[in-house]
C-alpha cells in the first residue's frame, strides 16, 4: 500500500481545501443519486477535519449517516500518457467516492487509505466533478462495533462502547496522481544486521507490465551516497558499514527501485527505510539487540474545532511536547494516525506501538455507556462479520506500516473482552494472520482489568502483556495505599505466570485543571500526580515491567454522559496542549530514565 509521491516518473497533486458539503438528513443521497449534480448546498467544508466541531447547528454535529463532499479537479494535460489515480487517506468509517456520476471506489474502515484507477473515466487537461459520500455508521460488523437506533421522532443515534467522540468526515489528505503504465504496485523492505553489516531483504509487486520489465534497487543513505544495490523484484541488498535505526536516532535510508524497460526507466520509486531489529526474549524487548523501556503516552488525534482532522503544525507541536517530556514513544491508541506522523516518528527516532481500530470489542463496558448487558461473542455483537472486517483491519494497518522502522510492536485490539468462552476462538485466528502478515514484529493486545492472569483465556498467544489498569482511579479510588498493593500484587502475578515483558499502556486519572487540594482529592492536580508516582514505585519494583505509557497525552472529547464533562481528562495536558503538574512530574521521571532497563532502580 504504497504513499503516493512525485518520482522522476510520477507525479503529485493535493486536493485538500474547501469542497461542498451537504449533509444527508433523509438519508437520500445515494437513492437519488446526488452524486449526478452539483450538491443543493450553501455550505463549504475543509479538508481535512472533522465536520462535526464545525458547524453551529447540532443536527450536524451528531448526525449519523452519509455526508457528502464536492468539488471540480483539473486532470494536468501533460498525463494524457499515464495513468490516473485517486486516493483518500481515510474516510471515517466508511465513504464511496465518484467521478462524475461513476462509483470508482467504496471502503469500510474509517483509518486506513484507499484508492482508484481512474484512467477511463477522465481526460488529461479537462476537469471532472468529484464527489465524496462519507458514513459514520458503526454497526456489529464494523472495526470499530457499534449500533444505530431510530427514535420516536425519527432522529437516528448512533451508539458504541468506546470513549471517545465518533468524530466524522475526511480527516486526512485526498490526492490525484499519476503513474506509468507498468508501475511498481507495492515495495516490502525487512532489515537486519551482524555486526556492521546490514541486511535489506525487499520484495517488489509490480502491475501493468509486459513482462520483460526489469526491477533494480539503489541502497541511498541519509546523504544521498549509494551504498547498496541489487538486481531482480524480489532479493537482498547489503550495506556494508551501517548505521541502525534506534530510538532517538532516527537513521533512515532510502531505497530507490526502477524499472528498466529496454535501457530505459519506466517507473521510480523511493521508499526510506530504516535497519533495526526488534525481538522478545524472555522479559525484555530488544531492539537491535539492547532493552528497550517504553516512556510516554498512549494519546489520540484530537484538537479542537478539527477534531480527528491531521495538521502537520499541530503534529509538530504534539511532539515537541512529547520531546519536552522526555517520552520516547506512544500508541495509536486506538486506531492507525495518518501516514505523516509515522513518517515523523521514523524521522525523529520515536518508538510507535501500532494499534487497529479495534476498541469496544467488550459487553461488560454496555453499562458504563448506557445499554443492557449482554454477551460479547454472540450473533448480536461479535460475531464473524466483525471478524472479518477486524480481519481487515489487521492487513490494512500491516500493509500500510510495514515498512515503518518506528513500529516495533502491532496492537490488534484494545480492551477487548477476554475472559468469556467465545475471546480464544475469536482471538486465536487473528493473532495468527498478524504474525503471517508481519513475522518480524511482536504482536499483542491491550488489556483491562477483568482480564486477570487466572481469568485472561488468550494472554498466551501474544508475545508481550499490555495493561490498561486504573487502580486508585475506578478501583480503590482515592486509596493510593491500597492501590499500590493491588497493583503490585497483580504485576507479580502476571509476571510468575507468563514471564513476558510487560508494558502499562494506560494508568492514570481525571484532573481538573486548577483544582488544587492538601489531601488525595480525586480531580485534584495533587491527586494526578501522587497516582502517577505510586504507580512508579510499583515498576521499579517489578522486573518484568518493560514499559510505562500514561493515558492520557492530552486531554479529549467524548460522548456526552454524566460520566464525562466536556471530555476525558487524564491528559498530561489539557486539550489545547498547556501542562497540568502530571506533566512536570512526568518530564523529571523520564528525562532521567531516557531508556531505564527493567529491574533497575530509579537514579
Amino acid at each position: 500500500m504504497l504513499k503516493p509521491q512525485n518520482s522522476p516518473t510520477r507525479e503529485l497533486i493535493n486536493l485538500d481545501g474547501l469542497y461542498r458539503f451537504q449533509v444527508d438528513h433523509e438519508q437520500a443521497g445515494i437513492r437519488d443519486g446526488w452524486q449526478n449534480s452539483t450538491l443543493d448546498t450553501t455550505l463549504e467544508m475543509g479538508v481535512p477535519a472533522s465536520y462535526n466541531d464545525v458547524f453551529t447547528d447540532p443536527a450536524i454535529r451528531e448526525h449519523v449517516g452519509y455526508v457528502w463532499y464536492q468539488r471540480q479537479v483539473r486532470v494536468p494535460r501533460g498525463w494524457s500518457e499515464e495513468r490516473i489515480h485517486l486516493r483518500l487517506d481515510s474516510a471515517t468509517h466508511s465513504g464511496k467516492v465518484f467521478v462524475n456520476e461513476i462509483l470508482v471506489a467504496e471502503h469500510s474502515g474509517g483509518y486506513t487509505p484507499f484508492s482508484a484507477d481512474i484512467t477511463e473515466h477522465v481526460t488529461a487537461g479537462e476537469e471532472f466533478r468529484l464527489t465524496i459520500a462519507v458514513n459514520n455508521e458503526l454497526t456489529q460488523a464494523t472495526i470499530p462495533p457499534g449500533s444505530v437506533t431510530v427514535l420516536e421522532d425519527g432522529r437516528r443515534k448512533q451508539r458504541y462502547l468506546h470513549d471517545f467522540y465518533n468524530y466524522s468526515g475526511l480527516h486526512r489528505s485526498v490526492w490525484l496522481y499519476s503513474t506509468p503504465t507498468a508501475h511498481i504496485e507495492d515495495v516490502t523492505v525487512v532489515t537486519d544486521f551482524e555486526g556492521k553489516r546490514g541486511s535489506v531483504g525487499y520484495r517488489i509487486d509490480l502491475v501493468g507490465g509486459s513482462g520483460i520489465e526489469q526491477v533494480t534497487v539503489r541502497i541511498l543513505d541519509a546523504d544521498g551516497n549509494e551504498v547498496g544495490g541489487a538486481a531482480g523484484a524480489e532479493g537482498t541488498a547489503e550495506i556494508p558499514d551501517v548505521e541502525l535505526w534506534q530510538p532517538g536516532m532516527g537513521y533512515l535510508y532510502t531505497m530507490v527501485v526502477e524499472v528498466v524497460e529496454e535501457g530505459s526507466v519506466v517507473d521510480s520509486y523511493s521508499q526510506p527505510f530504516g535497519v533495526r531489529r526488534v525481538e522478545v526474549q524472555g522479559k525484555q524487548l530488544l531492539i537491535n539487540g539492547e532493552p528497550f523501556y517504553f516512556t510516554g503516552f498512549g494519546m489520540h488525534e484530537d484538537h479542537v474545532t478539527i477534531g480527528k482532522g491531521h495538521s502537520n503544525a499541530q503534529m509538530i507541536n504534539d511532539f515537541q511536547l512529547l520531546k519536552w517530556t522526555g517520552a520516547n514513544s506512544f500508541r495509536t491508541s486506538h486506531y492507525p494516525y495518518a501516514e505523516e506522523v509515522m513518517d515523523f516518528a521514523d524521522r525523529h527516532g520515536i518508538v510507535v506501538i501500532d494499534e487497529t481500530a479495534a476498541v469496544g470489542l467488550n459487553a461488560a463496558f454496555a453499562g458504563f455507556f448506557g445499554e443492557g448487558g449482554k454477551k460479547t461473542y454472540a450473533e448480536d455483537f461479535v460475531n464473524e462479520e466483525t471478524a472479518a472486517s477486524h480481519r481487515q483491519a489487521i492487513t490494512e494497518l500491516i500493509a500500510r506500516d510495514k515498512n515503518h522502522p518506528s513500529v516495533v510492536l502491532w496492537s490488534i485490539a484494545n480492551e477487548p473482552d477476554v475472559t468469556e468462552e467465545g475471546a480464544r476462538t475469536y482471538f486465536e485466528p487473528l493473532a495468527a494472520l498478524t504474525r503471517k502478515l508481519d513475522p518480524t514484529r511482536p504482536v499483542g493486545f491491550v488489556n483491562e482489568v477483568r482480564g486477570t492472569p487466572n481469568e485472561d483465556k488468550v494472554a498466551d498467544l501474544f508475545d508481550v502483556i499490555m495493561l490498561n489498569r486504573y487502580y486508585g482511579w475506578y478501583v480503590h479510588t482515592g486509596d493510593l495505599a491500597s492501590a499500590e498493593q493491588a497493583l503490585e500484587k497483580e504485576l507479580r502475578e502476571w509476571d510468575q505466570k507468563y514471564g513476558r515483558p510487560i508494558i502499562i499502556t494506560e494508568y492514570g486519572a481525571d484532573t481538573l485543571p486548577g483544582l488544587h487540594s492538601l489531601y488525595d482529592q480525586p480531580w485534584s492536580e495533587e491527586y494526578q500526580t501522587a497516582l502517577l508516582d505510586m504507580y512508579h514505585r510499583v515498576f521499579d519494583r517489578v522486573e518484568a515491567v518493560t514499559g510505562e505509557q500514561v493515558w492520557n497525552f492530552a486531554d479529549f472529547q467524548t460522548s456526552y454522559g454524566i460520566i464525562r464533562v466536556d471530555g476525558n481528562k487524564k491528559g498530561a495536558f489539557t486539550r489545547d496542549r498547556k501542562p497540568k503538574s502530571a506533566a512536570h512530574t512526568l518530564r523529571r521521571r523520564w528525562t532521567e530514565i531516557p531508556n531505564r532497563k527493567p529491574g533497575a532502580s530509579r537514579p
